[in-house]
């Protein structure tokens, strides 16, 4: 299938305040055409505040706007989708809730995880950690280039690696499979996130 997504996603946290929301409005500036909200350790109304403003960004420039984890947040400030991992809502009971119109991803690691998460309904997959990261604590062991090939041959929905990902590294994760890649502090912890983002977009077209 087509990815309704694009093949770059832009992640972002809500406790990072007026910086974060400045680089998401470059990234967008510079043609970014997947924005993703992320809660850690903020509260519900600072998540809310800062994902209502983020869909106010993303909005007039035709940019698919996500929030990870809730659904609630999500269609509370008009979102265009939701992302779930393995610790939130269930995928099956997440679509109840949103509708046939609200995307929704799941995160797997394992072609088998992979295959479910369609089965209920998965519209795209976020897949890894491709590579070793820091942007996050407590993750498992990075799966790999072959990793995130294995679960993109296993099924038909966009797949959307994250993980450590460079702009040096799209050729070979596209190649592998993955229609696109994720990033955190590559674009959101670079002094310059509109040329961050425009450099992962060219790598992106010219892996296409």
């Amino acid at each position: 299938m087509t990815s309704p997504l694009g093949r770059l996603h832009v992640l972002t946290d809500a406790d990072g305040g007026p910086a974060a929301l400045a680089a998401i409005a470059a990234a967008v500036a510079a043609g970014a055409p997947v924005v993703q909200v992320r809660a850690k350790g903020c509260s519900d109304r600072v998540l809310y505040d800062f994902a209502r403003a983020v869909v106010e960004l993303c909005r007039p420039a035709g940019t698919t706007c996500l929030v990870n984890d809730r659904v609630d947040v999500a269609l509370a400030v008009g979102a265009d989708g939701t992302h779930l991992g393995a610790g939130d809502l269930p995928l099956a009971a997440a679509r109840r809730v949103a509708g046939p119109g609200h995307l929704l991803g799941g995160t797997a690691r394992d072609p088998e995880l992979a295959r479910q998460l369609v089965a209920e309904g998965a519209d795209y997959l976020g897949v890894g950690p491709a590579f070793a990261t820091t942007t996050k604590t407590g993750l498992p062991d990075p799966i790999g280039v072959a990793g995130v090939g294995a679960v993109a041959a296993a099924v038909p929905v966009p797949v959307i690696a994250i993980g450590g990902v460079t702009a040096a590294r799209v050729g070979e994760l596209l190649t592998a499979g993955a229609t696109g890649v994720a990033v955190v502090g590559a674009v959101t912890a670079a002094a310059d996130p509109g040329a961050a983002t425009a450099e992962l977009l060219r790598a992106l077209a010219d892996a296409r």
